[in-house]
C-alpha cells in the first residue's frame, strides 16, 4: 500500500515539475520573440545633423548636439548590456543584477538575472506589440512573477518612453515629439505612445549633458497598492559614447522622484551599447 502512495505521488510530483518545465520553455520562447520582433537593421541614409534640432530652443539644440554627433545614422534600436543593484522593496536588501536590454522605437524587452544561490530569479520585464508582460522565475524553473494586463501594460509604456534618454534619435522632432523649454537647464519632451501621453523632463547642464529625468508613471508603489500616476525618473552620474551616441552610463532610479517618499531601487551601469 505505501508503495502504491508513493508511485502515486512520484507519479504526481513528476507531472507537475514538467508542467512547470513546459510553461517556462513557453515563457522564454516568448521573451525570444519579442527580442527578436525589436530587431532593426543599421540605417545608413539618415545621418543626424544639427540642421533637424535648429528650429529648436537653445537647450533643446544643446541636449541633442551633445546626445548625438553630427553624422551618426538616426538609430531604431539600442541593445545594451548592464549590472548593479535591484531590490523589490524599501527595506529589503538589495541584489546584484546582470541585464541585456533591446530598446527600440517599437518597445523594449529587458532580459535580467537577479540574486544569488536558491534566491537567484531570471525573467525578463517587456513591451512588444501593444502588451506589456512581466515573466520572473526561481533558477529560470519555477515561475514566481507573472503578469499581463492594461495595468502592466500601462506601466511597461512608461518605462519604455522613459529610458529613451538611451535612445536619443526616438525622442527626435522628426519623430513626434514636442519640445519646450522650463529654463535654461530644463527641458520637456511631449509624446504620445499608443495612445498614452507622457510628458518627459530633463535636467542638463551647460553643455548638454543630461543629469536627471522624471515622468509621472503608471504604478502600485501606493500605501494600499492601487495603481496612479507617480513621479518617477533617476538621476546620471557618468555617461558614455557609443558609436557616436553619448548616453547616462551610471544611473539610480526609482519611484516617487523628488518627493521624501523616494523609493530607489535600481543601481546600474552600462558596459556596452550597439545602435542600430
Amino acid at each position: 500500500m505505501l508503495t502504491k502512495i508513493l508511485l502515486v505521488i512520484g507519479a504526481f510530483v513528476a507531472t507537475a515539475f514538467i508542467a512547470v518545465l513546459i510553461t517556462q520553455a513557453k515563457n522564454n520562447a516568448e521573451i525570444a520573440q519579442s527580442w527578436k520582433a525589436l530587431q532593426t537593421k543599421p540605417s545608413s541614409i539618415e545621418r543626424f545633423s544639427k540642421a533637424m534640432v535648429v528650429n529648436q530652443p537653445e537647450p533643446v539644440q544643446r541636449y541633442f548636439l551633445h546626445a548625438i554627433a553630427p553624422g551618426t545614422s538616426i538609430a531604431d534600436s539600442v541593445d545594451i548590456r548592464m549590472q548593479g543593484t535591484i531590490r523589490l522593496a524599501p527595506d529589503q536588501e538589495w541584489m546584484n543584477v546582470q541585464a541585456e536590454e533591446r530598446l527600440s522605437t517599437q518597445g523594449f524587452v529587458w532580459k535580467a538575472r537577479a540574486g544569488k544561490g536558491i534566491m537567484q530569479m531570471q525573467g525578463a520585464d517587456y513591451y512588444t506589440n501593444g502588451t506589456g508582460r512581466m515573466r520572473f522565475s526561481l533558477w529560470g524553473l519555477i515561475p514566481v512573477v507573472t503578469a499581463q494586463n492594461p495595468d502592466v501594460t500601462r506601466s511597461a509604456i512608461g518605462r519604455w518612453i522613459g529610458e529613451c534618454f538611451w535612445l536619443p534619435s526616438a525622442l527626435l522632432p522628426q519623430r513626434g515629439v514636442d519640445w519646450r523649454v522650463i529654463d535654461n537647464n530644463t527641458i520637456q519632451a511631449s509624446l504620445k505612445a499608443n495612445d498614452e501621453p507622457i510628458t518627459l523632463t530633463f535636467v542638463i547642464d551647460q553643455e548638454g549633458r543630461l543629469l536627471k529625468s522624471s515622468f509621472l508613471r503608471w504604478g502600485d508603489q501606493t500605501e494600499d497598492k492601487h495603481y496612479a500616476e507617480i513621479p518617477f525618473g533617476g538621476t546620471y552620474a557618468a555617461e558614455q559614447t557609443f558609436g557616436g551616441y553619448t548616453i547616462p552610463s551610471q544611473m539610480d532610479a526609482g519611484w516617487w522622484i523628488d518627493t521624501d517618499r523616494y523609493f530607489e531601487f535600481f543601481r546600474v551601469t552600462v558596459e556596452q551599447a550597439e545602435f542600430q
